[in-house]
């Protein structure tokens, strides 16, 4: 089954028009892109948008042999002109099944937002998942395909990821699956910026034009297994770190900085990260975290490890120069090496963060010294067994490794 995509872009294309924002004024050459629309096999398109026979052109394709034109979300906006022998486009009520003379079936997948996916099997069993702009799958479990990977998704990475957990969770996305982005909205810079988060997810994105065959792997970045995230106070490094695991479902949340019994500001500190987290993760508060890096399962977020060194550092007394001193220092290099090895042979994903202090004012105090000292050297050492190493300055992630 071949597919062309003729547009990548949100309905309103890339950039938008008129729009003064920064990441369309970037959106140039092969980061621009049309609203997006797929021809399948030359005889199904899927979206109809505005300059498509053209895009088809460009493509060295044709709109001749379309059949059926199916829509997957409200257009807004001036109807969109049919080019001349083109079938009129609609829309398929939710489940129900089309047998198209070409031998490609196509079901009508419910959504939790207003639109239609389209699930297409082609003639030789190949299976292509197409989604709308913003939104998700709903009732997978329900006669959709549960438990069978897709060869290819098209979907709204970006502004969707937790689509693409749902689809990890039914067993609809599987390691072979190749995640295409769509829908590409100006919601984030285009080119590196674009790319690397795109990885992050297990996805890619690609130019308008592309064509592309369903059930041939190809070669998407794998997603890092042990990632270091590292920025100052409200850097945006744990909305940075939460953002790489959006597309995963069952993820464990570790909280490391307890709950602080009384201190109602550090309690809404709490409660934002909470509320900005999605449903299906678990939390977990413990600062105990060699176990979890040692057994398998869900990825896991550990926020942060500058709390989590706050608490080594208060069992091994080393706030007092003498208990330091007498076997304080000792006892936290070896805690601190135990949680290195664990992470050099976690099998899980892991995305951890924290603080970034040694670029800051030198500790007035000796004790605040030593603190800024062991952390440096923590980040240090957790970042060598990380494949990727992020550091968030003012929002952006500079990728310092990886």
């Amino acid at each position: 089954m071949e597919l062309t995509l003729l547009g990548t872009g949100a309905p309103e294309g890339l950039p938008r028009p008129d729009c003064p924002c920064a990441a369309c004024a970037t959106a140039l050459g092969p980061d621009a892109r049309a609203a997006t629309a797929a021809l399948v096999d030359g005889s199904l398109l899927l979206d109809l948008t505005p300059g498509a026979a053209f895009a088809a052109a460009r493509a060295g394709r044709s709109l001749g042999g379309v059949r059926q034109v199916l829509l997957s979300h409200p257009h807004d906006g001036p109807p969109v002109e049919v080019p001349a022998g083109v079938p009129q486009p609609g829309r398929v009520p939710d489940g129900r099944e089309l047998a198209l003379l070409t031998g490609h079936r196509v079901r009508a997948v419910a959504m939790d937002a207003p639109g239609t996916g389209y699930a297409v099997t082609g003639p030789d069993g190949q299976r292509l998942l197409y989604l709308p702009p913003g939104g998700a799958p709903a009732g997978l479990e329900e006669g959709s395909g549960s438990g069978e990977a897709y060869d290819m998704v098209l979907a709204d990475v970006v502004g969707r990821p937790d689509a693409l957990a749902r689809l990890r969770s039914a067993g609809a996305v599987g390691p072979t699956t190749d995640v295409v982005a769509v829908h590409l909205d100006h919601d984030v810079p285009p080119g590196a910026e674009l790319r690397r988060r795109l990885a992050a997810a297990g996805a890619r994105a690609v130019p308008d034009g592309t064509r592309l065959t369903v059930g041939v792997y190809e070669d998407v970045p794998d997603v890092p297994r042990r990632t270091l995230v590292l920025g100052g106070a409200r850097s945006g490094k744990s909305v940075e770190a939460e953002r790489r695991l959006a597309a995963f479902p069952d993820v464990v949340y570790v909280a490391t900085g307890g709950t602080r019994g009384g201190d109602t500001e550090w309690a809404e500190r709490v409660a934002a990260h909470r509320d900005r987290r999605p449903g299906s993760w678990r939390t977990v508060e413990t600062c105990d975290l060699v176990p979890l890096l040692k057994d398998d399962g869900p990825p896991l977020l550990v926020d942060c490890l500058s709390l989590w060194l706050t608490d080594a550092m208060d069992s091994v007394g080393a706030w007092d120069d003498a208990e330091w001193t007498d076997g304080g220092q000792r006892a936290l290099r070896e805690r601190v090496r135990e949680l290195t090895e664990a992470v050099r042979t976690a099998r899980r994903v892991v995305v951890a963060v924290s603080n970034e202090v040694g670029s800051g004012i030198v500790p007035a105090t000796a004790s605040g010294r030593r603190y800024r000292d062991e952390l440096g050297r923590l980040n240090a050492g957790f970042g060598a067994e990380c494949e990727q190493v992020v550091l968030v300055v003012a929002g952006q992630a500079v990728v310092l490794r990886g």
